[in-house]
C-alpha cells in the first residue's frame, strides 16, 4: 500500500531540488517569497506553487495550486483521489484555504469531486458562508462546474477490503496516523496564504471530520503576524485549537519553530500517555519569511521552496 512515507522520486523534481537539509529548533531565518509544504510530496506541491511566486503571483493562488498536486495523484493515499475510504470503503474529503484578508472557505464530508481546495475557495469567493458539508458540498461543487467522480481507486478498494478482516482501527504514526497536505506561503508582496486537504483518517467512521477544514485548528493566517497549518491526529490538534494557538504564540513574541513546540507541548499536557502514541505536527511561517517546525514523534517532515531551491527538512520531535 502505498504511504505518504514514499519518498518522492528526485527526478521528477529536477533541478529544483537540492539535498536534503536538517530542522534546528531555533527555526529559519526569513526569506520572501517562500512557501512550505508538511510531507515529502511537499515536494512536488512547492514546485507548482513556487511557479506562481516566482512570477510575482499571489499566495493565495499558490497555496490552491500546491495543494492541487497531492489532490490529483492517485498514488497519494491520504489525500484527495487516492485517499484511503472510511469504514464503509467511501472516500469523503476535507479541505479549507485562507487568505491575506482573513477570507477563508471550507468544505467537509465531501464525495465525488478531486479538488476539495478549489471547493474551498469557491465557497470563499461566492457564498456568505464559511463551511459547506455532505450532499450540501457536493451540490455547490456541481453547480460550479466541477466534475463528479469516482475517488475509490483499485489500489485503496484493495487495501479496504484487507482491513474488512479483521477492522482493527490502530492507526499507525506516520502512515495512516497523518493525513493532510498543510501549505503557507509568503507572497513577493508579503501577504500569507494558506491551504489544508485530506482525505482524513484511513478506515475512519462514516462521517468523521478531523482538524484539516477547521479554520483555527488545521490551518489559520493572520497577515499581520504569520501562517501555520498541521497535520496528524486531528482530534488532538482541534482540542487545542492548535493553528489558531501558534499564531498567537508568535503574536506574544515567539519564533515560528517556538510557537510550534508549545502547541505540542500543550497536547503532551492534556494526554501524556496518548501523546505517546499518535503524531501530530505543526509547521509555521511568520510575516518576516522565518518558519519552523515541530511534532511528537520522529518522522514528520516538510519542504521549503525559496530563492535557494527546494529543500526536504525533518521536524525536531519531542519523543
Amino acid at each position: 500500500m502505498t504511504t505518504r512515507r514514499k519518498f518522492i522520486q528526485l527526478s521528477a523534481l529536477g533541478a529544483s531540488l537540492l539535498p536534503f537539509g536538517k530542522s534546528f529548533a531555533k527555526g529559519h531565518e526569513g526569506q520572501k517569497p517562500i512557501v512550505l509544504s508538511t510531507w515529502n510530496f511537499g515536494l512536488q506541491a512547492n514546485v507548482d506553487a513556487w511557479k506562481i511566486l516566482s512570477s510575482g503571483g499571489r499566495a493565495l493562488d499558490a497555496v490552491e495550486a500546491g495543494a492541487r498536486v497531492p489532490e490529483g495523484d492517485p498514488k497519494e493515499t491520504s489525500v484527495g483521489l487516492g485517499g484511503l475510504p472510511d469504514r464503509e470503503g467511501k472516500v469523503t474529503l476535507d479541505a479549507c484555504i485562507m487568505d491575506e484578508h482573513g477570507n477563508c472557505g471550507s468544505v467537509a464530508f465531501l464525495e465525488h469531486i478531486v479538488h476539495p481546495i478549489s471547493v474551498a475557495r469557491k465557497v470563499m469567493e461566492k457564498t456568505p458562508h464559511v463551511m459547506l458539508v455532505g450532499d450540501g458540498a457536493l451540490q455547490f461543487a456541481l453547480a460550479n462546474g466541477f466534475k463528479k467522480e469516482k475517488l475509490l481507486t483499485k489500489e485503496s478498494e484493495k487495501a479496504w477490503k484487507e482491513w474488512l478482516k479483521k477492522s482493527e482501527y490502530k492507526p499507525v504514526a506516520n502512515i495512516e496516523n497523518h493525513d493532510t497536505i498543510g501549505i503557507i506561503a509568503l507572497d513577493a508582496q508579503g501577504n500569507l496564504s494558506g491551504a489544508c486537504t485530506t482525505s482524513g483518517m484511513a478506515y475512519k467512521m462514516r462521517g468523521r471530520v478531523g482538524d484539516s477544514p477547521i479554520i483555527g485548528a488545521g490551518l489559520y493566517v493572520d497577515n499581520e503576524i504569520g501562517a501555520a497549518t498541521s497535520t496528524g491526529v486531528g482530534e488532538e490538534v482541534i482540542r487545542i485549537v492548535g493553528c489558531h494557538l501558534v499564531v498567537e504564540l508568535m503574536r506574544q513574541g515567539n519564533s515560528p519553530a517556538d510557537a510550534c513546540r508549545l502547541a505540542v507541548e500543550r497536547i503532551l499536557k492534556k494526554n501524556p500517555e496518548k501523546a505517546k502514541q499518535v503524531q501530530v505536527g505543526f509547521l509555521a511561517l511568520n510575516k518576516n519569511g522565518e518558519y519552523g517546525a515541530y511534532c511528537l514523534q520522529k518522522g514528520f517532515t516538510y519542504a521549503v521552496h525559496t530563492n535557494d531551491g527546494n529543500k526536504l527538512y525533518d521536524g525536531v520531535s519531542h519523543f
